[in-house]
C-alpha cells in the first residue's frame, strides 16, 4: 500500500496516529461520590456562596530575553533573541470562581504549606463576609497539612468537597 493511500485513508476517517492521550483510572472506592459532589457544587451551587477551584502552578521559570523583542510588522513576525536571562522560579496561586470567571490570584517564590495558607488568607479576606467559601482542591500535600487543617477548622466558612480536602 502507497504512502498516499495510507494517508487518504487516516484522513477519511479522521486518524492520527501520531497523537496520544493519557488517562488514570482513579483506584479510590469512593471516587464517583467524590466526583458527584464536585460536579453538585459546579452545576448547582449553595445559595449564598462561592465556588472556588483553586490550583497551583509551581516550578514557573521566570526567563527574560537578552535583547528587547522587536515589534510585528505587516510581513514581519515579532523577533526575539534565542538567548534568555535566569530570574529563578515562582508559584502561581488562583482560585477561579466558575460562575463570574473571577481570580484571586497570588505569585510566591515558594511552594509550601506555608504559602498556601498565605493563599487561603488571601481567598478569605477577598470574599465577601456574608458567603460561604467551598474550596475545589486537589490532593496535594501541601493541601492537607496539620496547620492547613487546623486553620480550616478555625474558619468553617471555608468548606471542601468529601475528598477534596479532608479538613474535618
Amino acid at each position: 500500500m502507497s504512502q498516499s493511500a495510507v494517508s487518504r485513508v487516516w484522513r477519511a476517517f479522521g486518524l492520527k496516529p501520531h497523537r496520544v492521550d493519557t488517562f488514570k483510572i482513579s483506584k479510590d472506592p469512593l471516587f464517583v461520590d467524590k466526583v458527584r459532589d464536585v460536579v453538585g457544587l459546579y452545576l448547582d451551587p449553595p445559595a449564598k456562596a462561592v465556588v472556588l477551584c483553586v490550583d497551583e502552578k509551581s516550578q514557573i521559570q521566570a526567563l527574560d530575553r537578552s535583547a528587547p523583542v522587536l515589534p510585528m510588522l505587516p510581513g514581519v513576525p515579532e523577533r526575539q533573541s534565542f538567548d534568555y536571562i535566569r530570574h529563578g522560579t515562582t508559584s502561581l496561586f488562583a482560585a477561579l470562581e466558575s460562575t463570574t470567571g473571577q481570580v484571586i490570584s497570588a505569585v510566591k517564590r515558594r511552594h509550601r504549606h506555608q504559602e498556601f495558607l498565605a493563599f487561603l488568607r488571601t481567598i478569605d479576606k477577598n470574599v465577601p463576609a456574608g458567603l460561604d467559601v467551598h474550596v475545589v482542591l486537589d490532593n496535594l500535600a501541601t493541601h492537607k497539612t496539620p496547620a492547613v487543617k487546623t486553620w480550616l477548622l478555625k474558619h468553617p466558612r471555608l468548606e471542601a468537597p468529601r475528598g477534596a480536602l479532608c479538613a474535618r
